[in-house]
């Protein structure tokens, strides 16, 4: 899934020569084969290196606080949602619910690399989610919507419907 997610992330960078990938333990933990350097292991090191690479400095954070914002973001994706245990999904789901209330996107107003890995990561489990479960968690839910449709984001990944009329009230139409 890793290498999928990568994949996608180099063609959203609008990267053109695509990198070569392998995979190393158990985990299935990505290693990027770096030509002119040391390889790179692991999804965050890598998604950070191609966003650097495609000069697109914006998607780690504009500021040091946006900064340090993302990158906590992107820790909870590897540490919290990856190889999340079943029976802790719906901890994971209400937490991120919860600080999404008053926010369009996980380090505040700007689009960053954590709303794309973080994306990726909770797709499988969104998908699988009932109409009325989607609705329990309404800012999440929002959220996603609009990350799946940012540009050139959703890529190797199905659509997930969401129903808007439960997420927005007639003022809004």
């Amino acid at each position: 899934m890793a290498l999928r997610e990568l994949s996608s992330l180099e063609k959203s960078l609008g990267l053109k020569k695509p990198n070569k990938y392998s995979t190393q333990g158990e985990r299935k933990v990505p290693v990027l084969q770096n030509s002119n350097g040391p390889s790179l292991t692991g999804l965050v090191t890598i998604a950070v290196h191609l966003v650097q690479d495609a000069k697109r400095p914006e998607l780690l954070g504009v500021s040091a606080e946006q900064r340090a914002v993302v990158q906590q973001w992107l820790e909870f994706r590897v540490t919290k949602l990856d190889d999340c245990p079943r029976e802790e999904v719906k901890n994971v789901l209400k937490d991120l619910n919860q600080y999404l209330e008053d926010k369009v996107y996980l380090a505040g107003n700007d689009f960053t690399l954590a709303d794309t890995l973080m994306y990726y990561g909770i797709h499988h489990i969104m998908v699988d989610l009932a109409v009325q479960e989607k609705e329990k968690y309404v800012n999440l839910s929002r959220w996603f919507d609009h990350v799946q449709h940012y540009p050139g984001v959703r890529h190797h990944l199905p659509p997930v419907v969401v129903l808007r009329n439960r997420f927005y009230t007639s003022s809004h139409h």
